[in-house]
């Protein structure tokens, strides 16, 4: 089976690995000209790394990602409000793992090209339109670089081209932009000593545009002193207002020390985080609403396309592999595509839509703002409470996690119906 998978992110490249492994013959269009290491961090949450791992990727994700050890939720002033272990440290079989957007991408380019070929990943082409055939689905791409049209036909077409989905809008054509909250999140990597205990993940503050978060994406045992800190800072604006410039818009340093100033955080120099950050960028927060499908006929939506979301809960790109891996089962499983496309649909939308909803909700972020409301810690048992709900939603309880097998076609079992 012939699969176009559009857009060659960490969802497409995903994609394209676990199709791979299915036995299936993926190709990915990506509409940059170039494939580059750019970005902040990200977060790998143990159900995706699961997944990652059964694609036989875990000692590459180990060499260039962190392993945190706790989350911590902390006041405006830095003290703890809540605290819970992360991944092998919670008692999961699969770490979690912070990481460098850029460097995870590479990784996954570099398993592609491998695998599969270095004419896997084809870029400069830009997503059009498609078209149902008699017996397939064929894309229509325009060569950015020579203006000539390219068509691709496959059996399947896979829309992993992100939130602003080229896919997406040519099934729900009237859908619109993005909605905004209003905030807008600044974000930086910067070489800084060892916050707190080298391996925490810090959420300080309260509610969505007045919160700080910072997080290792190096160990500073192996770089030998200071390592590089991802660091987003929420501000808020009006919530029709956007940068000036668009999103991406870069921040200067100046701009980004006035805009920390007001914090007191002990276990970081804010100072040095603005003025070591290689470049800053403003993003607001964005996602869309859950869609009431992602499969027509030939055609899916998996990841950001499918389910753009606030980052509350590290959640992401996490879903995104897993909606990768389930459609690969899906497929390995039923002979007609269409009907494996449903059957994808039905086991995954509805899951992260769930996800979606519960973060603009606020999702585990609720604790510290609570918290921040009532002007102190929340008893124990409610801030478990909502932190273990928001990992039911999504599958991810170490109950969940480690009850089951990665989603590989080798795996597969009646009671995954």
């Amino acid at each position: 089976m012939k699969v176009t998978v559009v857009g060659g992110g960490i969802a497409g490249l995903t994609c394209a690995l676990s199709l791979h492994s299915a036995g299936f013959e993926p190709r990915v269009y990506e509409a940059a000209r170039t494939i580059e290491a750019v970005g902040v961090g990200i977060n790998l949450l143990p159900h995706a790394v699961r997944e990652l791992s059964g694609l036989g990727l875990e000692r590459e994700l180990d060499s260039v990602a962190l392993p945190p050890a706790r989350l911590s939720y902390r006041d405006r002033a830095g003290e703890v409000v809540w605290e819970e272990p992360l991944g092998r440290a919670a008692g999961y079989r699969w770490p979690q793992y912070s990481v460098h957007r850029g460097a995870l991408q590479m990784l996954l380019l570099s398993a592609v090209r491998e695998r599969l070929g270095p004419d896997a990943v084809r870029t400069g082409l830009l997503f059009e339109r498609y078209e149902e055939t008699s017996g397939g689905v064929r894309a229509h791409f325009l060569d950015r670089s020579s203006g000539l049209p390219v068509t691709d036909d496959a059996d399947v077409l896979v829309g992993a081209d992100g939130i602003d989905s080229a896919v997406r809008a040519r099934l729900f054509p009237h859908e619109g932009p993005p909605k905004g909250n209003g905030v807008h999140m600044w974000r930086g990597v910067a070489s800084h000593p060892q916050i707190l205990d080298g391996r925490s993940i810090v959420v300080a503050g309260g509610t969505p545009g007045a919160k700080f978060v910072a997080y290792p994406i190096e160990d500073p045992a192996t770089s030998g002193g200071d390592a590089l800190v991802n660091w987003v800072l929420e501000v808020r604006h009006e919530p029709s207002a956007a940068p000036a410039e668009g999103p991406g818009r870069r921040v200067t340093a100046a701009e980004a020390r006035a805009g920390l100033s007001p914090w007191r955080l002990p276990w970081i120099d804010l100072t040095a985080v603005a003025e070591r950050s290689s470049a800053i960028f403003e993003y607001p927060m964005l996602d869309r609403d859950p869609l009431p499908r992602w499969s027509y006929g030939r055609v899916t939506l998996l990841g950001d396309a499918a389910h753009p979301m606030y980052p509350m809960g590290m959640n992401g790109g996490s879903q995104s592999v897993v909606d990768t891996r389930v459609l690969a089962w899906c497929l390995a499983r039923d002979d007609d595509p269409v009907t494996a496309l449903r059957r994808y649909d039905r086991m995954r939308r509805p899951v992260v839509n769930a996800i979606v909803l519960a973060n603009r909700d606020l999702g585990p972020e609720e604790i510290i703002a609570r918290a921040e409301e009532h002007g102190a810690a929340l008893p124990t048992g409610r801030a478990q409470s909502i932190a273990t709900h928001y990992k039911k939603l999504g599958g991810a309880t170490v109950a969940q996690v480690n009850g089951d097998s990665p989603w590989t076609v080798r795996a597969v079992a009646a009671d995954r119906e």
